[in-house]
């Protein structure tokens, strides 16, 4: 029976952080399940690069298409979870089944793996990560720390079942980790 790993998104998420890993699941055996707020919901992604600018510079991406709805997903049936970057992980917070549905991986200690604006998200499920070490897009550590998580200065973290990064190019490295925990699963 193969693993089931979700990818929670929405508009504005970080092309390359839901590409990489859903394709990367796929080729590793794992189905791939992406939902968002709306069912069968064509996702708008966006291309965040380091242009020189005091920030990142954003672009329109490639469209992805959302398999379910937040509130249609039943998280016993998964094995694992990610949360993508981007700008997604600001809205998709604020569903009524996010707390919910990424609450859920934390009771479990089912692997988790989220970059970059992705801790975001995790503020409404504050007392999952609290005590925790993540690391995160630099600009996130206040929110990290609001939290009461420890914000980790590095590429790529691993603590115990969440396996987190700063941005898309730790994507090997988040990947590699994330694999190797999802294939532990019983």
């Amino acid at each position: 029976m193969s693993k089931k790993v979700l990818i929670l998104t929405g508009d504005a998420v970080e092309a390359l952080e839901v590409y990489y890993p859903y394709y990367r699941c796929l080729e590793e055996g794992f189905e791939a399940v992406i939902a968002s707020p709306t069912e069968q919901k064509v996702l708008h992604t966006v291309v965040h690069d380091f242009e020189g600018w005091q920030t990142f510079t954003e672009k329109q991406g490639y469209n992805i298409e959302s398999h379910a709805s937040f509130e249609n997903i039943n998280p016993e049936q998964f094995d694992a979870l990610i949360i993508p970057g981007g700008r997604a992980p600001e809205h998709i917070r604020l569903h009524p089944d996010f707390a919910r549905l990424a609450g859920h991986f934390f009771e479990k200690n089912k692997p988790i793996m989220i970059l970059c604006h992705a801790s975001v998200a995790l503020t409404v499920i504050a007392d999952h990560i609290k005590g925790r070490e993540m690391t995160a897009y630099y600009a996130c550590r206040p929110e990290v720390e609001a939290a009461g998580a420890k914000y980790i200065e590095t590429r790529c973290h691993v603590d115990r079942n969440l396996v987190s990064g700063h941005a898309w190019n730790d994507l090997p490295q988040l990947m590699k980790e994330f694999v190797k925990q999802v294939h532990a699963v019983n």
